[in-house]
């Protein structure tokens, strides 16, 4: 379905001019239509995935690349096309933003179509900005970053992100700078048959702490859309990233992200993953713990519901001395859906001391649906620490029974059941954040006793 209210659709498909256009239109450098280039290049060279859900529904050519919803970005609300701004005004976005943001970005299909950081950030020299303004105003920035933590030639998505990507964010927090309020990007899709590709880039200074929050929807139609974005974090030395995720594509999206990070001495990065829609996902984010002391932390929580497959994990990967890594993944299905956890744990030959901790833990509420547990440890290092406890269980008549004898109704004792379960993941959100997503549970699970 066209977009006729758009300031520019592409014609379906994808090939050297489409990319050739694209670039044009932004006005783009020389150099990143080079790297646009070489991305499609390897994206027709690479096979699709052999293992993980079923990608085969996926029609590269018959979906949009490109959808420019208006003429701009702007700063000012008041300023965005009346129709879009109604799809976020419907989202809380302007309202969060002047409560408990310190920025916001609000992507439409292709393109950012509002971006605003408060002032008292800013003049502490805070970055926050869409991707395409990053690539023109500071250009030396991105050149040295731009496919250096997730290389083009990674994986088949990564190479058509390059290729095709559009929006995201660029933030530079300076050394020492905190930023005490999370920054947030919006995401939504709102074309049929539409590609979505942002790209997020977010450098950390030394000793700097910065968290930022994305979220992702859209409508429902009867054609497949795909989303597939990367992003790539560099945390230097002391410095913190937090990057929380709640995602609640609708069902007939392809979710299938590369999220890198690199984590230098005594560096943290916080990856908080939620996936509750989309038709597929496939998304497991990594962190390279390139320094002394470096720490990673992946927390995540994933919801499949009928004719859904979460393939969902983390990666830690440990290249230097006294570096650890904790990762927590829980994950519910129901109604035929299938949550997997598919990880992968990698201790370099030297990383003397490294510590790594793995926990999955999955609750399956009916008979119909399954989960797997598919982790992977790669050991060099025999002087390291490595753990591994999995657990799969599901909602017992005994446990429902207990809550109802008391007078607790069977869908309400039932969320009480897996709010308990997802309960370290909602406390670890903003509050506003873990409202929303317990809501967002609490629709998901209705009715689902059986």
């Amino acid at each position: 379905m066209k977009n006729e209210n758009a300031f520019y659709h592409a014609k379906p498909g994808i090939d050297e001019n489409i990319i050739r256009e694209i670039s044009k239109l932004k006005g783009e450098p020389k150099w990143m239509l080079d790297y646009r280039l070489k991305g499609l290049e390897i994206f027709q060279k690479k096979k699709m995935p052999s293992w993980g859900p079923d990608l085969g529904a996926i029609d590269f050519s018959g979906l949009t690349y490109y959808i420019k919803p208006s003429e701009r970005s702007t700063d000012s609300w008041s300023q965005v096309p009346a129709g879009i701004k109604r799809t976020f005004d419907k989202l809380g976005i302007p309202e969060a933003e002047k409560k408990f943001l310190g920025g916001v970005g609000a992507q439409y299909d292709s393109e950012m179509v509002y971006h605003h950081l408060k002032g008292a950030l800013a003049k502490k020299g805070v970055i926050f900005c869409d991707m395409d303004t990053a690539v023109k105003k500071y250009p030396e920035s991105v050149k040295k970053y731009f496919a250096t933590v997730v290389p083009t030639s990674g994986n088949k998505f990564a190479a058509l992100n390059t290729a095709a990507w559009s929006g995201g964010s660029f933030i530079h927090v300076p050394e020492g700078v905190s930023v005490g309020m999370p920054l947030q990007a919006y995401f939504r899709i709102n074309a049929e048959k539409a590609g979505q590709f942002e790209r997020t880039l977010i450098l950390a200074e030394p000793g700097s702490f910065v968290h930022y929050v994305e979220g992702c929807s859209a409508p429902i139609y009867s054609a497949s859309s795909l989303h597939a974005a990367v992003v790539e974090l560099v945390a230097q030395p002391g410095s913190t990233i937090r990057y929380t995720t709640i995602q609640n594509w609708s069902k007939n999206v392809y979710n299938l992200v590369t999220k890198r990070a690199f984590a230098y001495e005594g560096a943290t990065v916080q990856w908080l993953d939620g996936n509750i829609g989309s038709a597929v996902s496939m998304k497991y984010p990594a962190v390279y713990l390139l320094g002394k002391g470096a720490h990673a932390e992946v927390l995540s929580i994933a919801f499949a519901g009928k004719g859904q497959a979460i393939d969902a994990g983390a990666k830690a990967i440990h290249l230097a001395p006294g570096t650890s890594s904790k990762i927590t993944s829980k994950s519910l299905s129901k109604d035929g859906g299938r949550t997997t956890y598919r990880g992968l744990v990698h201790i370099a030959k030297g990383a003397v001391g490294a510590n790594s901790s793995v926990r999955c833990e999955a609750l399956i509420l009916d008979d119909k649906s399954a989960s797997d547990t598919i982790p992977t440890m790669d050991i060099h290092e025999s002087r390291a620490s490595i753990g591994h406890e999995a657990f799969t269980g599901r909602v017992s008549r005994e446990q429902l029974f207990y809550l109802m004898s008391r007078g607790i109704g069977e869908d309400e004792a039932l969320g009480m059941i897996v709010q308990g379960f997802v309960e370290p993941f909602v406390k670890e959100l903003p509050l506003e954040y873990a409202v929303e997503l317990n809501r967002l549970i609490e629709l998901d699970i209705n009715g689902s006793v059986g």
